[in-house]
């Protein structure tokens, strides 16, 4: 049973003493120098004399297009953005083998442009169609086979899942873990982790990436007989955890009718967005080398220039989105009989293919708001006992420059007078099933998920409980 195995692989933790020094060695040769640089001089990119869109002169990778959205019967139902629109599907793929009857998994060392620290743990393919295709003259994706013929092999999972609804427009890559049994040739900047390694280093700020969380929220890591597995302390948080993945049937809500409540939403919401050029943006300017907004808010898209060593390409220009300061994913949780349950926020983005995916409780960067969202100052005022998860992460470094987010598990005492026309109450074996099909959990939940999944094994970090 995969379940089990894959559970098997979570209690299954060594020092990382062999990892850190791998990693620091790799950090040391996969060096990277990114150079912020206006955009009207990066070097294979064209801005349209007309729109005012930014493109690669080779037609592929990506665009910088403009966003008009509407989106009636909302307290904000009208604005327009510059947004990413990436149409073509990238390939996040992680290969698991046994060693000793436990899985290990193959990840790499990767320097991406926009990492607040430079190298990161990725998936062992981290790859878009343009790069995989070699569109960029480069060198050919280490491993990629192994996604991209899977027979021979046993495929665990494999789901389209979407990135940054607020950010790119209709981006989806495909989310994967194969399982091989031959030998597999290990090449530099590789290394063999278990899920209870990786797991550890997810406490960690700003070490395991974006692409690494989404794939590892999509392992089945949920079924029945899982507790005697972990044998978790009596009423202790890990035991609701465990609980929560078991399947058990004291969830709050059936799943059909979260189901339910999900595609009437979707049927219901009204949201029009219209790809514009950007030259038509109202609250938008092209000064300075960049595109910012008037306010100082929300993004800017800047450029940049890079010299790499032990990537396809050596040197590459490319713009990118900056943040103006982290943002904030929150899970709000609870045990309810016994079992703990995540409090799901369905959220409205321009950039989702379905309307609504199911966000953290909440998803936010707190300063562009005048007045907060809900639930937001529960959290940042929430007591330390009450606090599982605290880490800070760099979201995707190909796109995203120096753009983190604070994650964070807050356990409150009682489910009561919480939910709301878009909240519900939901088990982990709820979330994991649903992360078996595209478009249901966006990416900030994807990675809450995956935190969630590295507090299974660890009794020592919930010593408080």
């Amino acid at each position: 049973m995969i379940s089990r195995r894959i559970a098997e692989s979570v209690l299954t933790r060594s020092d990382l003493e062999d990892f850190h020094s791998w990693y620091e060695a790799s950090h040391r040769t996969g060096f990277m120098h990114v150079e912020p640089v206006p955009l009207e001089e990066l070097k294979g990119w064209h801005t349209d004399p007309v729109t005012g869109n930014i493109g690669h002169e080779s037609g592929g990778f990506y665009t910088i297009e403009g966003l008009d959205v509407h989106v009636p019967d909302r307290p904000i139902s009208h604005w327009d953005q510059p947004i990413i629109h990436q149409p073509e599907i990238g390939v996040l793929g992680i290969l698991v083998k046994e060693f000793d009857g436990v899985l290990h998994c193959l990840m790499q060392a990767k320097a991406e442009p926009g990492n607040h620290n430079g190298t990161q743990l990725s998936p062992t393919v981290q790859a878009t169609r343009s790069n995989y295709t070699r569109l960029h003259g480069g060198r050919e994706v280490p491993y990629l086979d192994y996604f991209r013929r899977t027979e021979g092999h046993v495929v665990i999972s494999d789901v389209r899942q979407s990135e940054q609804g607020a950010w790119f427009y209709h981006k989806r890559n495909r989310n994967m873990v194969v399982e091989v049994r031959e030998d597999v040739e290990l090449l530099d900047g590789f290394h063999w982790l278990t899920l209870g390694d990786l797991h550890q280093l997810l406490a960690r700020d700003d070490l395991v990436n974006m692409d690494t969380r989404t794939v590892l929220s999509c392992l089945p890591f949920a079924g029945t007989g899982l507790l005697p597995s972990f044998a978790p302390p009596a009423d202790s948080f890990q035991d609701a955890l465990i609980r929560s993945y078991d399947g058990d049937p004291r969830s709050r809500h059936g799943t059909n009718a979260i189901l339910s409540w999900i595609t009437e939403l979707r049927s219901l919401t009204r949201i029009t967005a219209r790809r514009v050029p950007i030259n038509r943006l109202t609250q938008w300017r092209r000064a300075d080398g960049r595109i910012s907004h008037e306010r100082g808010l929300f993004f800017e898209v800047v450029g940049v220039n890079v010299t790499a060593a032990g990537r396809e390409v050596d040197r590459w220009m490319q713009p990118m989105i900056s943040a103006a300061e982290p943002g904030l994913a929150a899970l709000v949780v609870t045990r309810i009989d016994g079992v703990l349950h995540a409090l799901m926020q369905a959220r409205v983005e321009p950039g989702y293919v379905d309307v609504i995916e199911l966000a953290p409780t909440v998803q936010c960067t707190p300063r562009n708001h005048e007045r907060l969202p809900p639930f937001v100052a529960e959290v940042l005022s929430a007591h330390p006992d009450q606090i599982r998860l605290d880490v800070t992460l760099s979201e995707e470094g190909g796109r995203f420059y120096q753009t983190r987010t604070r994650y964070l598990v807050v356990e409150v005492p009682s489910a009561e007078g919480l939910e709301g026309p878009a909240f519900r109450w939901m088990t982990l074996a709820q979330l994991v099933d649903l992360l078996r099909h595209s478009n249901y959990l966006n990416i900030q939940s994807r990675s809450l998920v995956a935190c969630l999944h590295s507090l299974s094994g660890s009794v020592e970090r919930l010593s408080h409980v």
